[in-house]
Parts: structure tokens; sequence; C-alpha cells
């Protein structure tokens, strides 16, 4: 498997200036993994977005626009159902995550290369506790049809992906594979309205009741059945 082989899925609302900051990271790094911008049509500064895209000239950067709005969740199950196919392994950063380590896609293409499995690295906050950005082998959205369990909205994905990498004894945290989170929990970006609204206290109970039903009552379990067979 090649970095070119690997497509990260940015979802993105509301930040247009994280844009520039995002493929200048690629550049940085050597990035080869294809980068797309997933924006809502109904975003207040949609042609902000549509501005700083339309000028980028980077090769295997793309924006597409997602409508109506499906927040976290149902905008990368719609990205990944619809472009996975054309690559072998598929990922999720936030926009307010950052590449710093050079050649980190071609990393994580090997750690990969192997076969079904997830793989993360060290994004300064949370470290190895859980992915906050994941890449993953394209048959696992394929095979249970979706990258994001239903139910869920925004919070708690990432527990699911760290379940299907253990419960398939396919997970790899590579520590030195530095993926910045840029967070007002690590006092790296202010608060502002996209981070109230997940983090709401009624957004956490509602996520947190979504992940424990999907992993208490039977779904994750017959989705690791699903996935065991790719083995």
């Amino acid at each position: 498997m090649e970095s070119s082989d690997l497509l990260m899925v940015v979802p993105t609302r509301g930040r247009p200036e994280s844009i520039k900051p995002i493929i200048r990271a690629w550049d940085q790094t050597e990035a080869r993994c294809y980068l797309l911008f997933a924006v809502d049509d109904d975003d207040e500064r949609l042609a902000d977005y549509e501005a700083v895209l339309a000028a980028v000239q980077r090769p295997g950067v793309v924006g597409y626009t997602v409508g109506p709005r499906r927040r976290l969740a149902g905008t990368l199950n719609e990205v990944v159902r619809l472009f996975s196919p054309g690559f072998k392994a598929v990922g999720f950063m936030g926009d307010d995550h950052r590449p710093r380590t050079p050649g980190w896609d071609s990393r994580f293409a090997v750690c990969l290369s192997g076969g079904v499995g997830v793989v993360y690295g060290n994004d300064l906050l949370v470290g190895a506790k859980f992915p906050t950005a994941v890449m993953m082998t394209s048959d696992i959205p394929r095979t249970l049809g979706y990258m994001c369990p239903p139910g869920l909205v925004h919070l708690c994905l990432d527990l699911v992906w760290k379940d299907w990498g253990e419960g398939i004894g396919r997970i790899t945290y590579l520590d030195d594979v530095v993926i910045e989170h840029l967070h007002p929990a690590n006092g790296k970006a202010k608060m502002d309205a996209g981070y109230e609204e997940a983090n709401s206290s009624e957004r956490v109970a509602t996520d947190s009741r979504a992940y424990l039903d999907y992993k208490e009552n039977g779904a994750l379990a017959d989705d690791l059945v699903k996935l065991k067979g790719l083995l």
C-alpha cells in the first residue's frame, strides 16, 4: 500500500481559515495522501470555503459540498460511502488537526499494508487513549455499511474506532507520528460555536448513551463478527 492509496476526510464548518494551514501541513510533511474537505452547503461561510479551495494548486486536495447538514458522523458516512471504493484506506481528522511528522502517511500505509486494520498517531492531547484522528482500511466501512454507527452524532466515534481495531486485534498506535490536535482542552484553540455545540452537556449525554447502547446491546459484537470475517 502506498500513501497515494489513502484518503483523509476533513469535515469542516465555519472555519475556512483552517484550510490553508492544513494544506501547509501536507506540504511540510511531504504527504501524498489524498485530502478531502467536506463542507456543508448551508454553511454561512460557504463562499469563503469555495474561494480558498478554488485557489488551491496542490494535486490531491479537493473540496466536496455536503448538504443538508449531516453533522460529523453523517458527513463521514456519506463521504466514505462515495469515495472509499477508490482508495485502499480512508481516514478522518478534524479541521483542528495538523500532521507534523514528515512521511506520516507513508507510516500509516505501511501499517495497513498487511490487511484489515486501524492505525493512529499521537495527537499530543490524549495520545494512545483513543484515535481523535484515524486511518483504517476501506474494507472496514464497506463491510459494516458505515464509518460511524447509527445514533452517534459527534462524540465517542474515536472510542468506536478503537473498539473495532482492538476487537479484531489489528490496531497500531504510532507514538512518534504526530497528528497534533489544536483544541481548547489543551489551550491550542479558542472556544467557538463549533466547539460549544460539539461539547455541550446535551451532546455529551446523547452520544454517550448511543455509544453505550452500541457497545452493550449487541451491535458492536455483531460488527466485530463481520470484521473478523475479513481476517
